[in-house]
C-alpha cells in the first residue's frame, strides 16, 4: 500500500459571516451522505435519478444505428447498385473516396453541434436543448431517406450530424450531474451501451433488408430513425433539468425542484434537499474562483489544460485504440475473405458485444477502477490487433476465420473495458463550471480523428486503393500502444471521488500515479473557521450569562 498524502482547499475563508459557514456545513453533510451511500441504497433512493439519466442516454442510439448504416452500405448490394460506380471487371463499388466523403460529413455536422452546444445547454440547459434538436432530427430524417444521389445524401448525413453532435455530450453531463456519485459510473457507461445498442439495432436492420430488392434496401434503414426523435421529444419534456446546471445558471428554485423531483420523496427530507443544493453552490462558487468567465479559453489555463488534455486523448483512444476497424467491420470481413452475408451475420454478434461488455463494464468497474479498467483493455486489444495483422499475411481460410474470432473478442474487450470506461472518466475530470465545454473539446477531438479514421482506414482496406486488408490492424496496434504509454504517466484514477475532490486534486496538481492513494479534504479550511465561529459564538453566551 502506498503512503497517503493529504491535500487540502486553498479558497480564501477570512471574512465569511456565520450563515455561509453554516451553509458550507450543510455541504458537508451532503458529501458525507454522499460517500455513505451504497449501490443498493443509492438505487433506492435515487431510481428517478436513474430512469431519467437511462431514457435520455437513448438519443445516443440514433448516432450509432447511423454509423453502422452507413458504412455497412458500402457493402451492401442494392446500395452499390444505386450509387455504386461500375469497375473494369463490372461490378459496381463505392469508391474509398466516396467512402471517406459519406463518413466525413457526418462528423463535420457533429463538430458543428459540439460548438453550439457549447452554448445552447450553458444557455438554455440540457432539457431546452434536447427537445429543439430532437425536432432538428425529425425533419433532417427526410433527406437521406429520400436522396437521388450521394452528393444529397451527404448533405443529408452533414445536417443530421448537426443532432448527433448535441447528443454526444449532453447526455454524458446530464447523466454524471443528476446521480450520486456511487452511481455515476454505472449511467455515464450506460451511455455508450446506448451507442452499442444503436449499432446492434442497425446490423440488425442492415441483415434483414439483405433479400430485399431496389431501394427500399436502403431506405428503409433510413426510415426507422423516425422511431426515437419524438418519444425522445416527449422524455425531455417530462424530465427534471440537470441542478448542477440550474445552479450555474443562477436558478435556485429550478435546482431545489429539479433535487425533489430526482430522489424517493418517502426516504428524503427537506434538510437533505438543502444540504445537497448548498454542496452544489460551495462547489460551484469554488470553480468559479478558479475559472472566472468559464469561457472556451479556461480550458486550456492553469489546472484545466490538464483536464482538457485528459478528455481530448480519453476520447480520440476510443478510436485509435482500434476501434477504427469495428466501424467497417463488414467491409473488412468482406475484403478479409467473407462473403456478403457471412459479414453481416458476423457484424451482428460483433454488435451484440457492445451490450454484453457494457453490462461486464457494470462489475469491473465497480472493483478495479476507471484506469486500471482503461489501461488492460487496451493492452488486451493491442495483442489481439497484433494477432489480426499476422494474420492477414496468410490468407487461408483458416486464417479467415481465426481473424473473425479475434474480431468479436477484441470488440467484446472493447465494449467491456475502453468504451465504457471512457464516459465516467470524461464527466467526472473537468471542472463543473467548465465540464460542458471540456466534454465538448475532448468529443471535437474525437470527431477530428473520426475524420482521420474515414479518410485513411477505407483505402487501407479497400483492394482497388491500399489494400491493406486485415495487415491494417498492425497500424492500429502502433496508435493503441501510444494510447497505452499516455494513460501510463497521465490518466489519473478517479473512482469513488466526489465532484469537489477531483477539483482538490486537480488544484494541488497531484500526479496521475498518486492520485489513487492521496486523500482530498475539500473543507479542512471551512472547518477550521467554522468551528472557531461557534466557539466565539458560546464564549459571547458565556459573558452574557455571566453579566447577568
Amino acid at each position: 500500500m502506498k503512503p497517503e498524502q493529504v491535500v487540502t482547499t486553498h479558497a480564501a475563508l477570512s471574512n465569511i459571516d456565520t450563515e455561509t459557514l453554516e451553509l458550507i456545513q450543510q455541504a458537508q453533510e451532503a458529501d458525507a451522505a454522499d460517500h455513505q451511500l451504497t449501490i443498493r441504497q443509492a438505487l433506492s433512493r435515487y431510481k428517478k435519478a436513474v430512469f431519467w439519466s437511462m431514457i435520455l442516454s437513448f438519443s445516443l442510439v440514433m448516432e450509432g444505428y447511423d454509423l453502422v448504416i452507413i458504412n455497412s452500405f458500402y457493402g451492401q448490394t442494392q446500395f452499390k447498385e444505386r450509387f455504386g460506380e461500375v469497375q473494369p471487371n463490372g461490378t459496381k463499388i463505392i469508391t474509398a473516396s466516396w467512402q471517406s466523403i459519406l463518413s466525413n460529413v457526418a462528423v463535420l455536422g457533429q463538430l458543428t453541434g459540439l460548438v453550439i452546444n457549447i452554448w445552447t445547454q450553458d444557455r438554455f440547459g440540457a432539457r431546452h436543448t434536447m427537445m429543439f434538436f430532437m425536432a432538428w432530427m425529425a425533419a433532417a430524417i427526410f433527406i437521406p431517406v429520400f436522396a437521388p444521389t450521394l452528393p444529397v445524401l451527404a448533405a443529408g448525413e452533414l445536417i443530421c450530424g448537426i443532432s448527433w453532435g448535441i447528443f454526444q455530450t449532453l447526455s454524458t453531463s446530464y447523466a454524471s450531474e443528476i446521480v450520486p456519485t456511487v452511481l455515476r459510473p454505472y449511467v455515464t457507461a450506460f451511455v455508450c451501451m446506448c451507442w452499442g445498442l444503436g449499432i446492434t439495432i442497425s446490423s440488425a436492420v442492415v441483415r434483414g433488408v439483405v433479400g430485399m430488392e431496389g431501394d427500399w434496401g436502403w431506405r428503409l434503414p433510413f426510415c426507422l430513425q423516425w422511431i426515437w426523435p419524438l418519444p425522445l421529444f416527449i422524455a425531455a419534456y417530462l424530465a427534471p433539468e440537470s441542478p448542477w446546471n440550474a445552479v450555474r445558471r443562477g436558478k435556485q428554485e429550478l435546482a431545489r425542484n429539479s433535487l425533489t423531483r430526482l430522489r424517493d420523496p418517502s426516504k428524503t427530507t427537506e434538510r437533505e434537499i438543502d444540504a445537497t443544493l448548498a454542496y452544489i453552490n460551495h462547489v460551484t462558487n469554488l470553480e468559479r474562483a478558479e475559472t472566472a468567465g468559464s469561457s472556451v479559453l479556461e480550458c486550456f489555463r492553469g489546472v484545466n489544460l490538464r483536464r482538457t488534455e485528459i478528455n481530448c486523448v480519453v476520447w480520440a483512444a476510443q478510436i485509435l485504440c482500434g476501434n477504427a476497424i469495428l466501424g467497417y467491420s463488414v467491409t473488412f470481413l468482406q475484403m478479409a475473405g467473407f462473403s456478403e452475408v457471412q459479414s453481416f451475420n458476423l457484424n451482428i454478434s460483433l454488435s451484440c458485444c457492445y451490450i454484453i461488455g457494457g453490462i461486464l463494464s457494470w462489475f469491473l468497474m465497480a472493483r478495479l477502477g476507471r484506469a486500471t479498467l482503461y489501461m488492460g483493455g487496451l493492452a488486451f486489444m493491442f495483442i489481439c490487433l497484433v494477432a489480426i495483422g499476422g494474420l492477414g499475411f496468410v490468407g487461408s481460410k483458416q486464417a479467415n476465420l481465426a481473424i473473425g474470432i479475434l474480431l468479436v473478442i477484441s470488440t467484446l474487450c472493447n465494449m467491456t473495458t475502453v468504451g465504457p470506461v471512457c464516459y465516467p472518466i470524461v464527466a467526472e475530470t473537468p471542472s463543473g463550471r467548465l465540464r460542458y465545454k471540456t466534454i465538448t473539446i475532448g468529443r471535437f477531438v474525437y470527431n477530428l480523428t473520426g475524420i482521420f479514421n474515414n479518410s485513411v482506414t477505407p483505402r487501407m482496406i479497400q483492394a482497388s486503393a491500399w489494400g491493406w486488408g486485415a495487415k491494417c490492424a498492425l497500424f492500429y496496434a502502433g496508435t493503441n500502444l501510444l494510447c497505452l504509454i499516455w494513460c501510463w504517466f497521465r490518466l489519473p484514477e478517479t473512482k469513488d471521488r466526489p465532484f469537489g475532490a477531483i477539483d482538490l486534486l486537480f488544484e494541488n496538481r497531484v500526479p496521475a500515479r498518486k492520485f489513487k492513494y492521496t486523500k482530498a479534504d475539500q473543507f479542512a479550511h471551512t472547518s477550521e473557521d467554522l468551528d472557531h465561529i461557534h466557539s466565539d459564538e458560546k464564549k459571547v453566551e458565556i459573558e452574557q450569562h455571566e453579566r447577568v
